[in-house]
């Protein structure tokens, strides 16, 4: 990476951070663009410059997120079914605490901000749609013209990932320790993608 390009990054993460910061210590509607980019040290063009709208200064991961389910498809191993892509990158990323899924006392505080604001969690919805629909873009590429079953599992297989991030959720709010729940979700997803794999054969 040239200088250059770790100057913007560096401009980028102090961005994310200071937004994050004043998001958790006031609330996301509270806070203005104007003063993450003060407590960043930039100026507000360039706050828009990195990030369009406030939404994407919080969801600053927002392409990683909405891309992630398609890439596992289109990087697997040959021979390795999609649904076993998808199994394989979820486990992987419970095993490795991945912070997308939000196995982290942290993570708390994250959705606490999403919960009270509508803007969120409408951009919540938003994030969910358009990974199920890049997914499905994916599966299509493998599949006949016009075929429905990309997109029916792309639906169970998003709706999957989703179904994972929000049990982790319910039960880290419950007070459940996290090795605890890692191994819970991680036993419970295993066996619900054991399920759609036998439809995935048929792509």
């Amino acid at each position: 990476m040239g200088l250059r390009e770790q100057k913007k990054q560096q401009t980028r993460t102090a961005l994310a951070d200071a937004a994050l910061a004043l998001f958790t210590a006031h609330g996301f509607d509270q806070v203005t663009v104007t003063e993450v980019a003060a407590e960043a040290g930039v100026s507000v063009n360039t706050a828009f410059n990195y990030f369009p709208t406030k939404e994407d200064l919080f969801f600053d991961r927002q392409s990683e997120v909405e891309n992630r389910l398609a890439a596992w498809v289109r990087t697997r191993p040959r021979g390795t079914t999609p649904t076993a892509a998808v199994r394989d990158g979820v486990l992987s990323a419970l095993a490795q605490g991945d912070p997308a899924l939000g196995l982290s006392k942290e993570a708390d505080a994250f959705w606490h901000i999403v919960d009270e604001s509508s803007s969120l969690r409408a951009r919540t919805r938003e994030i969910a749609e358009r990974s199920e629909a890049a997914l499905a873009a994916a599966l299509a590429e493998e599949a006949a013209p016009g075929d429905p079953l990309p997109r029916l599992l792309a639906g169970a297989l998003a709706g999957t990932f989703r179904a994972v991030v929000a049990e982790i959720r319910r039960k880290l709010a419950a007070g459940e320790e996290i090795e605890a729940v890692r191994a819970e979700v991680t036993a419970a997803a295993g066996r619900m993608f054991a399920a759609l794999d036998r439809v995935s054969e048929d792509l």
